[in-house]
């Protein structure tokens, strides 16, 4: 199984009344919570961990899960609020407003972490849960104590104006990508966080770091995946765009499940075999995300 741990959210998404009067959308959300959907619709055996309310909104996050074959056993449940989330299109891009004091995301800590890990292969992280604490923190402990035996990836999902203290989280990636198998980063995050420079030179920083796969997203112009010793391109099918919400977790799963049909996805294996159908799988799978309104990844039967 692959645990996906990080935010679940409400996204309150842009729509228009049939009388043509703008208004919002409650969706169920997250850009942990969106891989989490992608890889159960996508049929690879999957679970989710994160602080869930009991509240109406916690109540939708669970049903959205079950629908989509994804086990919520280990989720943290409590009577605090669900995370909400403002969305505003601009030329189907999209920026995010966050509610998230004193949520039942927010406020996860270490001692709410299972006490188990059994049967678990694979650990996928990120997203805005490692801004924010006590619930960043959580996460980075959950990596420490598993990243040994399990593959880990890391996609911070870097939302700037979501950061409080910015030296103290660019520490926590940077510790969290040294533990980390496969490390994704779109171009946007890649530069935020190293700087300006050549992609491949800034790739090469990365492997040495720790992971043994790097990936880097550049939304329409597809994705670069690196290796020690290889890089791969893989270009971004062509499709009408309808927005950009939850492409790139849609890709984060396509890429692991592709990892997971090829049986790579343990410590010995992974970064060792070839990459392609595990990238082309993710280029797909995020294709078929943006033709579509908000974070609706397809299922198996549409690849």
């Amino acid at each position: 199984m692959i645990l996906c741990a990080g935010e679940a959210l409400i996204d309150m998404l842009p729509r228009k009344t049939e009388a043509g009067e703008a208004t919002l959308m409650p969706a169920a959300g997250g850009a942990v919570f969106n891989t989490a959907i992608a890889l159960g619709r996508l049929g690879v055996k999957t679970g989710f961990f994160s602080g869930i309310s009991n509240d109406m909104f916690g109540r939708q996050l669970i049903e959205t899960l079950d629908t989509s074959n994804v086990c919520t056993g280990l989720a943290h449940r409590s009577d605090r609020p669900t995370t909400m989330a403002f969305v505003e299109l601009v030329d189907g891009q999209a920026s995010y407003l966050f509610y998230d004091e004193a949520t039942a995301g927010r406020m996860l800590s270490a001692d709410d972490l299972p006490p188990d890990f059994a049967g678990i292969d694979a650990l996928f992280l990120g997203g805005i849960s490692l801004m924010a604490e006590p619930c960043g923190a959580a996460y980075e402990t959950l990596q420490a104590w598993e990243a040994e035996t399990k593959v880990t990836m890391l996609d911070p999902n870097i939302r700037p104006s979501f950061i409080v203290d910015e030296d103290a989280y660019r520490a926590r990636i940077f510790r969290m990508i040294a533990l980390a198998d496969i490390v994704k980063l779109s171009d946007e995050d890649m530069h935020w966080l190293m700087g300006p420079g050549d992609v491949d030179d800034l790739a090469r920083h990365i492997l040495k770091a720790g992971p043994r796969v790097f990936c880097y997203t550049q939304g329409a112009q597809g994705v670069i995946a690196f290796t020690d010793t290889k890089r791969y391109q893989a270009p971004a099918p062509k499709t009408t765009v309808t927005d950009t919400v939850g492409a790139g977790d849609t890709f984060n799963a396509g890429f692991l499940a592709g990892l997971a049909r090829q049986g790579a996805l343990t410590k010995d294996i992974v970064g060792t075999t070839d990459l392609s159908s595990a990238l082309d799988l993710g280029v797909r799978a995020a294709a078929v995300t943006v033709s579509r309104a908000g974070a609706n990844p397809p299922w198996a039967h549409e690849m």
